[in-house]
């Protein structure tokens, strides 16, 4: 039985690993650690809860991910997303625990017009993006044994995300206005945790930098106008530019990324977004 640690257990894509954990029962075993049960910015509280875990993996699905809101509360988001990280990498080398790490596409800058590979240069844009990237860049200093999948565009059944806030708009509102210019994948966290759970029943030893989202390209526009029609909510749907919607942070334009690896790696198929949509709408039902 292999003793797994999950951080951030409150977040949607913890809650997607504790549904997805069905159907390990006599495999995997899961500790689940909210932030205020573990602050894995706590040194010491991580050396801890690792030194009576007795963990073999430590999956971290805890982060800042308010884009915005890291402009103005920098410290915060590089105290998780960075030393936080850094915290739990150093604690896994310590204990010999395998670290799954998630992390984003806004590591990358948006001016490529092609999928980013694992290789491509990184140049963060933001807080939020730059306090991801410094989290990777230190996991891959301190771990021998890490994952780090980089995904996209996240949304469940659970917690806060875009899928939840269009659903609410659209019952709310007679007409929308959203981004046409902001190119990339939506992803379900149902999808990217059954996949982060085949990392550890398959025991995969090559280790490094991972791209995971669902398959296809969107932007922000095809997105919503696919949960309003899988939902059959009828709402007058604007096209924008981004720059007639100004943010604190700015975005990568182009993020979509290039799953070769991890297909290649796991032997699996990628669900298309629109097909992961419907699953996630029919789970909200």
């Amino acid at each position: 039985m292999l003793n797994i640690l999950v951080t951030g257990g409150n977040g949607q894509l913890a809650r997607c690993i504790k549904d997805a954990s069905s159907k390990y029962p006599n495999a995997l075993t899961f500790s689940f650690r909210s932030s205020s049960e573990l602050n894995i910015a706590d040194i010491a509280a991580v050396h801890k809860e690792f030194e009576m875990g007795g963990y073999h993996y430590c999956i971290n699905t805890a982060a800042y991910t308010n884009v915005d809101g890291a402009e103005q509360d920098t410290e915060l988001a590089h105290m998780i997303n960075h030393r936080g990280a850094k915290n739990l990498a150093i604690a896994c080398d310590t204990y010999n625990t395998v670290l799954i790490h998630i992390s984003t596409d806004f590591v990358f800058d948006g001016t490529q017009n092609v999928p980013y590979t694992e290789m491509d240069p990184t140049n963060a844009l933001g807080t939020y993006g730059s306090s991801k990237l410094m989290g990777e860049q230190a996991i891959a200093s301190i771990c021998k044994k890490y994952f780090i999948i980089r995904t996209s565009w996240l949304y469940s059944e659970y917690g806060s995300n875009f899928l939840k806030s269009m659903l609410q708009y659209g019952r709310e509102r007679e007409e929308l206005s959203v981004v046409f210019d902001q190119i990339g994948t939506p992803t379900y966290a149902m999808d990217l945790a059954e996949v982060l759970l085949l990392f550890i029943q398959d025991k995969v030893a090559d280790y490094g930098v991972y791209h995971y989202s669902n398959e296809g390209v969107a932007s922000w526009y095809d997105f919503a106008k696919a949960i309003f029609d899988i939902n059959g909510i009828s709402v007058q749907l604007n096209p924008i530019r981004s720059d007639a919607y100004p943010r604190p942070a700015k975005r990568p334009s182009y993020s979509v990324l290039d799953k070769t690896k991890i297909k290649k790696t796991l032997q699996i198929d990628i669900p298309y977004w629109q097909d992961s949509l419907i699953k996630a709408s029919k789970a909200l039902k």
